[in-house]
């Protein structure tokens, strides 16, 4: 008989265990406990099958209150909207987004929720033309609601982030949030965040932010600027980190009270506009020793008019590209990033910098690479060439910081 998915309950160990048959791929017999672990056994009896596949609860349609903030939810997919798949043990996307309202009733302490599934994928899946659909949904949310909460997978969230930083001019928050680990685990940072990400939408905030845990604890969580945050650690629940800047605010758990940390743009200060073009021919290249500077030249071959590096230190490359970037950049905008991440690319300080200056590369100040590539492609997409060359430096949503301090 075929238990996999079925709730039972078994006798190992001279003990009774009752939980969800999970696949296995050791020939041991695995059942998730309610405590949400997984425990292993050789040897078991089995009692009795006590539900046929795993309960998934009723749905219930949130009703509004008067005089509470209207916010959207909008749903991309990811671990926040992830539990087990009992068929193959892997963690996937399967909640809609009212599913995600229905298991975190705190929302409805303190504000109104609407809810809209526009993609049930996994961020790795996410593509330039997504972003542009979603921040034309953004845009049409922003027209009706207090603010907006996207739901997203973390491993690329800081790139969706900063490409609507860029797309959507807001006078409302605009919040992404995702999970390092779902909601069915017992060490699931999904619903504090998404409770932490819908209170940063009814703030007073007028920008694109990032919510996530502060700290490994349940204590609080920072609302990071979208242009300004990386993920920095594979699994840890604190491993969104603000670079080159402090965290725009922290957010207290469960008392849910604000601390403004930074300077920031505040409810209604800019216009609503949205401006969704993107040029997906960027290409990010990170150096390492001996790269061939033929990399270029592929990409330039293939029509690509946008290049930004991850180079070393202050923002370097060798000396044997200098000249394939003097070529290319007749045609093209080359941005030098820095590898080191916190700091600021300064191309003057040696001989090397100083040559690539000459060739052509401009200096991303202390942009994110990935921002800067976000930037690029944005720009590309909206703007001519000579233009682009001079607005990468320009700074529009606080992705640059006019001096450098250590935080």
């Amino acid at each position: 008989m075929n238990l996999i998915g079925k709730k039972v309950r078994i006798r190992a160990k001279n003990r009774i265990f009752e939980g969800i048959v999970m696949p296995s791929f050791t020939g041991n017999f695995v059942l998730k406990l309610e405590n949400g672990y997984n425990v292993g056994f050789k040897e078991y009896e089995l009692i009795e099958v006590v539900e046929e596949s795993l309960p998934r609860g009723d749905v219930k349609r949130i009703e509004h209150k008067e005089g509470l903030p209207n916010i959207k939810i909008i749903s991309t997919g990811g671990t926040i909207a992830s539990k087990v798949d009992y068929r193959t043990g892997a963690v996937t996307s399967q909640f809609t987004a009212e599913e995600i309202v229905s298991e975190v009733p705190e929302l409805a302490e303190f504000c109104n929720i609407d809810a809209e599934l526009l993609y049930n994928i996994l961020s790795e899946n996410m593509k330039p033309e997504n972003w542009v659909e979603l921040a034309k949904h953004i845009y049409e949310a922003l027209k009706h609601y207090d603010g907006v909460v996207i739901t997203h997978g973390t491993d690329t969230m800081h790139y969706t982030a900063a490409a609507i930083s860029f797309m959507v001019s807001t006078p409302k928050p605009i919040i992404f949030v995702g999970a390092q680990r779902s909601s069915d685990r017992p060490s699931s940072d999904a619903a504090m965040n998404l409770i932490c990400a819908a209170k940063a939408a009814t703030a007073d905030l007028g920008e694109v932010g990032v919510v996530m845990h502060a700290t490994t604890s349940d204590d609080y969580c920072y609302i990071h600027r979208g242009v300004k945050v990386r993920k920095n650690h594979t699994s840890r629940r604190d491993a969104f980190q603000s670079i080159n800047a402090r965290p725009i605010a922290r957010i207290s758990y469960p008392s849910l009270e604000i601390e403004w940390l930074f300077w920031r743009f505040r409810r209604n200060e800019r216009e609503l506009n949205l401006n969704a073009k993107i040029e997906k021919k960027v290409a990010l290249i990170k150096f390492y020793p001996g790269l061939s500077s033929e990399i270029l030249d592929f990409y330039h071959s293939k029509g690509y008019r946008g290049f930004v590096i991850e180079g070393t230190g202050l923002g370097h490359v060798s000396t044997d590209w200098i000249e394939t970037i003097k070529k290319i950049a007749e045609d093209s905008v080359i941005v030098m990033t820095s590898q080191c991440l916190w700091g600021r690319v300064c191309d003057r300080v040696y001989d090397t910098g100083r040559y690539l200056l000459k060739a052509g590369v401009i200096e991303g100040e202390d942009m994110l690479p990935e921002v800067a590539l976000v930037k690029l492609m944005w720009l590309l997409g909206n703007y001519s060439l000579e233009e682009t060359k001079k607005l990468i430096k320009k700074n529009f949503v606080g992705e640059i910081e006019p001096r450098t301090d250590y935080w």
